[in-house]
């Protein structure tokens, strides 16, 4: 049994609920909803790109794609939660929070993905 797909998402949708019970601000939130959704549409995008390039043989470029990617998603969102911040401080520290929860569990989850996933048939572990 593998984590579900899109439990950064299902977070994402139990802290709308937080955020409005602990009165926290809702720019924050907006925010983080708004960087993390986008963020997530680039890595659909960068990942069907690179599968592409796999496909083709060019596992530089699936590399290079992947690796772009990840930067910049990363950059995305600490240059919206600095700008949001500097316009209201609380905001851009309940965004920042919020952003970087859902960043470690997205990351545990592909994480605990990739282990619980079923090895193809006629690879071992040294061909991976």
């Amino acid at each position: 049994m593998s984590p579900p797909k899109y439990v950064d998402l299902v977070v994402l949708a139990v802290a709308a609920v937080v955020f409005v019970v602990a009165d926290f601000p809702l720019l924050g939130y907006f925010t983080a909803l708004a960087v993390w959704v986008g963020q997530r549409g680039i890595q659909w995008l960068a990942q069907k790109r690179s599968t592409e390039a796999l496909k083709n043989g060019n596992r530089q470029r699936a590399m290079g794609i992947t690796a772009a990617s990840t930067l910049g998603r990363v950059w995305l969102m600490c240059l919206v939660v600095l700008l949001v911040g500097l316009a209201e401080r609380t905001a851009g520290l309940s965004s920042a929070l919020l952003l970087a929860a859902l960043f470690t569990i997205s990351m545990g989850a592909a994480g605990m993905a990739y282990l619980l996933e079923p090895e193809p048939e006629g690879q071992s572990v040294q061909s991976r």
